[in-house]
């Protein structure tokens, strides 16, 4: 059996040796470490870059939002301000249409009794007409009102007093017939003086406030029937009294609307 012997010298050999194989083993840990370092700095760099560009996109989106909030929520004030502004024009169309029901209501029980087939009382264009036949009203080719027709202009003012808040229109209508009569140059002329007879009748006579009340002739540009026959001519030849609402409601409904919208 050989036994090895063991110098000093031997020994510091070993031990260098040693060292060094751990120094070569720590350096490599080390490199290694450095490296995983670095490429955690690496990973670390870009999760900060895709944080910063989330935290941007989530600034845009809620820039984004907050106009589209905003857009929403004038819109819906629009829509709401426009429902409001129909629910009040429908209330006022469906007060007027009642209004207009009670007036020829009342005007055809005040008539019935004084007029016969000579008056007819209905609602066209949202107002009510009141027609009355020329032969009712006037001589032929004069414009000054019978007295026979006092008792249908007297009731139709009861009712006009009544509902002071309207206005009126009285219509001069005619044939197509040229007239030949003294003083009176044509079918114009002649309507407008008879409207104008009877809205001094029912001013001066019956009270109705003259603020009211307009004149107007309208020859025989809108007929009834047919001027060709002879039917057809004497419904033509009539005045109507026309009864509007107040339209200031309308007015204002509309305005407040342009000024909201």
């Amino acid at each position: 059996m050989r036994y090895l012997l063991f110098t000093p010298v031997l020994c510091l050999l070993l031990l260098s040796s040693c060292n060094q194989a751990k120094v070569k083993e720590l350096e490599a840990k080390l490199v290694s470490s450095e490296q995983q370092r670095e490429m955690l700095d690496t990973q670390l760099e870009s999760v900060q870059r895709t944080n910063g560009d989330l935290l941007d996109r989530m600034e845009d989106l809620s820039v984004i939002s907050k106009e589209g909030a905003t857009s929403i929520r004038e819109s819906l004030q629009s829509i709401s301000g426009q429902t409001s502004y129909i629910k009040d024009l429908n209330r006022s169309i469906q007060r007027k249409d009642s209004l207009n029901l009670a007036l020829v209501m009342n005007l055809k029980r005040s008539l019935d009794q004084v007029a016969g087939n000579d008056i007819q009382v209905e609602v066209r264009g949202g107002k009510v007409h009141v027609s009355i036949s020329d032969k009712l009203l006037f001589a032929s080719g004069s414009a000054r009102v019978n007295t026979a027709a006092e008792n249908v202009l007297a009731n139709i003012s009861t009712v006009l007093n009544d509902h002071r808040d309207l206005n009126v229109i009285v219509e001069g209508h005619t044939d197509n017939v040229p007239v030949k009569i003294n003083g009176v140059r044509d079918n114009w002329e002649l309507s407008t003086m008879r409207a104008t007879a009877v809205v001094r009748k029912l001013t001066e006579d019956f009270y109705v406030d003259p603020s009211r009340l307009s004149a107007a002739g309208r020859a025989e540009y809108d007929p009834r029937g047919d001027n060709d026959t002879a039917e057809g001519r004497a419904s033509n030849r009539r005045t109507e009294i026309v009864i509007t609402p107040n339209l200031d409601e309308f007015f204002k409904l509309a305005k407040d609307a342009g000024t909201a919208g």
